[in-house]
């Protein structure tokens, strides 16, 4: 998530980094989906907790919850949730999105961004893949994730070498892709096969879309435990 814990908008600006109307935000609010504004006078201001809630909305609605389930879904999630705590919310739930790609202009990626982004910060988006150039419009970029925007700011601020940046990514894209390999692989083996060489009765066909669904968010999780116990432990082994 972009900007610090105390980060105040108004109701424009939060749209605009939410890449959504402000008549959509004020929706929202009046379904109890978003907790108040912090009042300045008659001035309402918004925060890095309200911009995570509209994100995990979004994702919701990407995996196609009504708006009475992302209610449900949205009260067992305390109203001082921390900009953190819905980042790790939508972490969760992205591996099973399909998002959709968006062409901005730059003066549309500054807003979405919150902060003006120069030459030199728009190259290095698209040298890591998450900005893409379009051949037949000059005046924009392409966002393939718009998740990935703000991680990819993120990672840019760090201002680590930009090669370190391209092997780092490459890394991960190919444990990554090995671990959904040999995942999906046991899957069939241990799951699939087994239902596919039986009777397939309802209860049976019932009981293997229940583990589906239930799997997947738990692999997940999983993995992020996993990675992060790896980690510590070549830090600690190393270091």
């Amino acid at each position: 998530m972009l900007g610090t814990a105390d980060e105040e908008l108004t109701v424009d600006e939060l749209a605009a980094r939410a890449g959504v109307t402000v008549r959509t935000v004020r929706f929202y609010a009046s379904r109890g989906l978003l907790p108040p504004p912090r009042l300045r006078g008659r001035l309402g201001l918004y925060g890095t907790d309200h911009l995570g809630r509209l994100e995990l909305i979004r994702e919701l609605q990407t995996l196609g919850f009504t708006l009475s389930a992302i209610e449900r879904h949205l009260e067992r999630i305390p109203d001082d949730a921390t900009a953190e705590d819905l980042a790790l919310h939508r972490a969760l739930l992205a591996p099973w999105t399909t998002e959709h790609s968006e062409d901005l202009t730059r003066h549309e990626i500054d807003q979405r961004v919150g902060r003006h982004l120069d030459d030199e910060v728009i190259e290095q988006l698209v040298s890591l893949g998450i900005l893409h150039r379009i051949e037949t419009d000059s005046e924009r970029l392409r966002l393939p994730s718009p998740a990935m925007l703000t991680i990819g700011v993120q990672v840019v601020d760090l201002g680590v070498p930009k090669d370190m940046l391209q092997e780092a990514d490459s890394i991960v894209r190919a444990h990554t892709q090995q671990i959904a390999v040999e995942l999906q692989d046991l899957f069939s083996r241990k799951v699939l096969r087994p239902y596919l060489d039986s009777e397939r009765t309802d209860q049976e066909r019932d009981r293997v879309r229940a583990l589906t669904d239930q799997l997947a968010p738990l692999t997940i999780q999983v993995l992020v435990h996993g990675f992060q116990h790896a980690v510590n432990d070549v830090i600690r082994d190393r270091v």
